[in-house]
């Protein structure tokens, strides 16, 4: 017996180190791009909190990734591997965790990824800490929140392809995600949308999932011919492939910050609209 458990230990702990890789995910120049952006766009109720705690918020948005790397079990959170449902646009899954969790198990769930339910659960912890004027736990909240949401928009956090391994093209969610923010990050355009109320934020959360996951095939066929006849990924590549893939590399990012100071105004109304601090 207790040979088996400790096999079955082995098991779990091998396939939760294979599952934190997976969950790479935006790097750290494109969260704190995209959160900085988000501060930008705030309506005057809320920007005044937001700008006070810009800082804080900025080097607080990775605190999952740490959280994650001291518990990989947490890496689930950061990720949903939508073809484990069947077909896009993959309506087999239902949006409800319960309803889910009845019909696939809390194991499978927890296997697959969890990203759009916990960009739903941050959300109902940030409008907890306003509606209790409970500020440091606000922002601390708002960090974590504004990490989930980013993520729900990079592509490959949205698949079993995570980081190209199934179409023989390891590494392109770091060459995507990193190396083209990293090189070009200063000729991009970001010009996100003003912030609206979110009715649903969990249900949203589904949809920015959907968006992200329909860019896939596009990065990756673009990856593909800016890496043809070359031996490896020189600038020459790299140049290509901002060139192809660039405008939607931009266009997540502008649409993830517009989405986190959404998730941010949507909490303060549901809090009752509480007076904000400065900081």
């Amino acid at each position: 017996m207790r040979f088996v458990f400790r096999a079955a230990f082995m098991i779990a702990l091998v396939s939760l180190l294979c599952i934190a890789p997976a969950a790479i995910g935006w790097a750290a120049n494109a969260e704190r791009l995209i959160t900085t952006k988000a501060v930008d766009i705030l309506p005057d109720e809320i920007r005044t909190y937001f700008e006070g705690n810009r800082q804080f918020l900025i080097q607080h948005v990775l605190d999952p990734v740490e959280a994650a790397q001291k518990n990989p079990t947490l890496a689930h959170n950061r990720f949903l591997r939508f073809e484990k449902y069947g077909a896009y646009p993959y309506a087999d899954l239902p949006r409800d965790y319960r309803v889910a969790a009845y019909k696939y198990s809390k194991r499978t769930l927890d296997t697959n990824g969890l990203l759009p339910w916990s960009v739903g659960l941050w959300s109902q912890k940030l409008t907890d800490a306003f509606r209790a004027h409970n500020w440091e736990d606000a922002r601390e909240a708002a960090a974590q929140l504004a990490f989930y949401v980013a993520e729900a928009h990079d592509p490959f956090a949205t698949t079993t392809n995570f980081d190209g391994h199934l179409s023989n093209q390891t590494g392109v969610e770091a060459r995507f995600g990193s190396s083209l923010i990293d090189r070009y990050s200063q000729f991009f355009y970001i010009r996100p949308n003003q912030p609206s109320y979110i009715q649903d934020p969990t249900d949203h959360a589904f949809e920015m999932c959907l968006s992200a996951h329909s860019w896939i095939e596009n990065v990756l066929l673009s990856d593909r011919r800016a890496r043809a006849n070359l031996s490896d990924y020189t600038d020459e590549y790299y140049d290509r492939f901002y060139s192809q893939a660039g405008a939607v590399l931009v266009r997540q990012i502008a649409d993830a910050s517009t989405d986190v100071a959404s998730y941010w105004l949507t909490a303060w109304v549901n809090a009752g609209k509480p007076q904000l601090p400065s900081r």
